[in-house]
C-alpha cells in the first residue's frame, strides 16, 4: 500500500466558496456505512438526510478518523453492543450550513461550522445542573445516530460551533478531538505546573500543545512511538520518553526532573501500565486526569496510590459545553495554540479505507487522518 503524501496543514487559509446542495437533482449522496453486524465499513450511495425545524443541514467539507471509528470498523469493545447497523457512521468534521429549519436563529446559510458530537436533550437533570457533555440522554454522532462521514449531516442547532470563517478545514475537523484535550490539560490551571501526559495518540499530542500554550514549566511527553513522539517535541514537550525501550525507567525519569513527583498527569492511552505508572509519577496533592479507555478492569492501590497522597482523579469525557469550545477558539486565535502538526495525513474522501489502514498499521505513523471533500 502506498502512503499518502503529508500536506502541511496551515491554520489561517481561506475557506473554499461552498456550492449549494443539490436537493432538487438528487436525493442521494456517498457515505461511509457500517451495514451490517461485523467487521469492516462501506462506502455507498444513501439518503440525503431531512432536517427538522430546530436542525441545520451541513455541507461537509473534511472530516477526521477517531479511534472510535476503527472500533466500529473492526467491531470490537463496546461499539459492537451500541452501534445498531446499518450506520452512517463518524463524528469529527467540518462544513458549511446550506439549510436551516424554519426555528433556527443561530446560524445561516454559509456559516463554517462543527460539531460537538455529544448531542445533548438539554432537558434531563444532568443538563440542568450544568453538565450536557454527560447527559441522561446523550447521543454520540456516528454511533446513536447517522454521522459525519458522508456528503452531508443533518444536525441540531444546538450542537453547532461557529467556526473562524478562515479556520483551515483541517484544523477544524478535529476540534471535538482536541476539545478532549483542552478539556484534561485546562480542567484546572497549569501555568507554572509540571505536566505529564501518558498517551502518544492525537489526544495525548493535543494535551501536549495545550498544556505548553497555557503556561505549563515543564512538559512531559511519554508513549510508545518514535515518530509519534518526534510531534510531540515539535508540539512543545521538553522531554519524550519511549516506555517501549526497557532502558527507560518512566517514573524515575519524572521524579528525577519534578522531585516528588508531577503536579499534574494526563493519561490519554488506556494502558493498565501507564495508568499504574501516572499514578505513581503524580505528586502528592496533584491532580491526575484519566481519559484513556481500558480494554479491561485495572486493580490500582487506591490506599497508596491516591488516598494517603491526596491525589484528586478526575473523569474526563466529552468537552464542556461551550466552556472548552471557548477556551479553544482563544488559545487558536491568539495563535498560542497549533494543531497543524499532528495532522500527518490528508487524503481524499474516496480514500477513507487507506486512512483507516494507516492509522492501523502497527509502525504507527499516523496520527490524524482528514479526509478531504473537495480533494
Amino acid at each position: 500500500m502506498g502512503i499518502a503524501t503529508v500536506e502541511p496543514v496551515a491554520v489561517g487559509s481561506v475557506a473554499p466558496t461552498i456550492a449549494r446542495h443539490p436537493r432538487a437533482e438528487t436525493r442521494a449522496m456517498r457515505a461511509i456505512v457500517k451495514a451490517s453486524a461485523g467487521p469492516g465499513l462501506e462506502l455507498r450511495d444513501v439518503a440525503m438526510p431531512r432536517i427538522g425545524p430546530r436542525d441545520v443541514l451541513v455541507k461537509v467539507r473534511a472530516c477526521s478518523i477517531c479511534g472510535t471509528d476503527l472500533h466500529i470498523d473492526r467491531w470490537d469493545g463496546a461499539m459492537r453492543d451500541r452501534v445498531k447497523p446499518p450506520l452512517v457512521v463518524g463524528h469529527e468534521m467540518c462544513g458549511y450550513v446550506v439549510e436551516t429549519g424554519s426555528e433556527v436563529r443561530r446560524f445561516r446559510e454559509g456559516d463554517f461550522v462543527t460539531p460537538d458530537s455529544h448531542i445533548a436533550d438539554w432537558e434531563c437533570d444532568v443538563c440542568r445542573k450544568g453538565a450536557p457533555h454527560l447527559c441522561a440522554n446523550l447521543r454520540i454522532l456516528g454511533v446513536d445516530r447517522p454521522g459525519a462521514y458522508a456528503e452531508y449531516v443533518a444536525l441540531p442547532e444546538s450542537a453547532l460551533w461557529l467556526n473562524d470563517p478562515d479556520l483551515d478545514p483541517a484544523a477544524a475537523s478535529i476540534q471535538d478531538a482536541m476539545g478532549n484535550a483542552v478539556y484534561a490539560t485546562l480542567a484546572e490551571p497549569v501555568a507554572g505546573a509540571s505536566v505529564v501526559v501518558f498517551g502518544d495518540g492525537p489526544t495525548g499530542l493535543g494535551a501536549v500543545a495545550t498544556a505548553r500554550a497555557a503556561g505549563a514549566d515543564l512538559v512531559i511527553l511519554v508513549g510508545l512511538s518514535p515518530f509519534l513522539l518526534d510531534i510531540g517535541r515539535r508540539l512543545g514537550a521538553d522531554l519524550a520518553l519511549d516506555a517501549g525501550r526497557p532502558e527507560v525507567d518512566v517514573v524515575a525519569a519524572i521524579r528525577d526532573l519534578c522531585g516528588s513527583g508531577a503536579d499534574v498527569v494526563l493519561e490519554m492511552s488506556g494502558s493498565a501500565k501507564a495508568i499504574r505508572q501516572g499514578l505513581a509519577a503524580v505528586r502528592p496533592g496533584g491532580r491526575y486526569c484519566a481519559f484513556g479507555l481500558p480494554t479491561a478492569p485495572v486493580p490500582l492501590d487506591f490506599n497508596s496510590d491516591i488516598i494517603f497522597k491526596g491525589v484528586r482523579v478526575l473523569g474526563i469525557t466529552g468537552r464542556l459545553l461551550w466552556q472548552t469550545w471557548e477556551q479553544m477558539a482563544d488559545l487558536l486565535g491568539s495563535g498560542r495554540l497549533n494543531f497543524s502538526p499532528i495532522v500527518t495525513h490528508r487524503l481524499p474522501f474516496s480514500d477513507w479505507r487507506q486512512g483507516f489502514d494507516l492509522l492501523e498499521a502497527p509502525d504507527r505513523r499516523a496520527a490524524k487522518v482528514v479526509l478531504d471533500m473537495e480533494r
